[in-house]
């Protein structure tokens, strides 16, 4: 089911049910694609505006890309969905059945995956709502702001949804270098968001 259908509440009511999805996976595609989403306002408040005519180019190319990004963030909360369906039917398997634990393997490497491409989707965010913090207008730089420190907190939730499976399972070689590649992601886009953050504060106190 595409839950990004449902109106905010509808989602937020379903989101805080004992329902098996949205889950975390699901709710940090639709925070990413609303912080993307306020990166990409500033981009359009930009667009057209004489005072930044030597970079529009650049922020015209910048907004199309953000504009794909919001569109894929908003299909991984149906995939998020759809991922973990496996994983939630094979812990449904009896566990004297000899398959369970191949089955199982099998559905959390799926569980994973989404969550780890949200996290590659906010890193490209957070890339390109540094260039709206740095070149767009400074009447919505606080606006670039806010999108940063959203889709940071998008990048850890979805993080989350990764690590709680990786745990489990039993071929370590491939968990530990799904954990790097993560742990990769929050290290250096989750600096670079609350740099991102920080510039724009500090920006309205000098």
């Amino acid at each position: 089911m595409d839950f990004t259908q449902n109106s905010c509440r509808e989602f937020v009511e379903v989101l805080a049910s004992s329902a098996p999805v949205p889950g975390g996976g699901g709710a940090s595609a639709l925070v990413a694609a609303i912080g993307t989403a306020l990166g990409n306002m500033v981009g359009s408040l930009t667009v057209g505006k004489k005072k930044y005519a030597d970079v529009e180019a650049e922020i015209v190319a910048l907004k199309a890309r953000c504009d794909a990004l919001q569109t894929e963030l908003l299909d991984q909360v149906p995939a998020d969905a759809e991922g973990f369906a496996p994983l939630a039917k094979a812990y449904s398997i009896p566990k004297d059945d000899p398959a369970r634990a191949d089955v199982l393997e099998k559905a959390t490497v799926t569980a994973c995956r989404v969550p780890m491409h949200i996290m590659e989707l906010c890193c490209q965010s957070i890339d390109a709502i540094e260039v709206f913090a740095a070149k767009g207008s400074r009447l919505a730089v606080s606006d670039a702001g806010c999108g940063a420190a959203i889709v940071k907190s998008a990048l850890q939730a979805a993080s989350l949804n990764v690590f709680i499976n990786t745990r489990t399972l039993r071929d370590r070689e491939l968990a530990e270098r799904m954990n790097e590649t993560c742990l990769a992601m929050l290290r250096d886009y989750g600096a670079k968001a609350d740099a991102i953050f920080e510039s724009v504060k500090a920006g309205f106190f000098k």
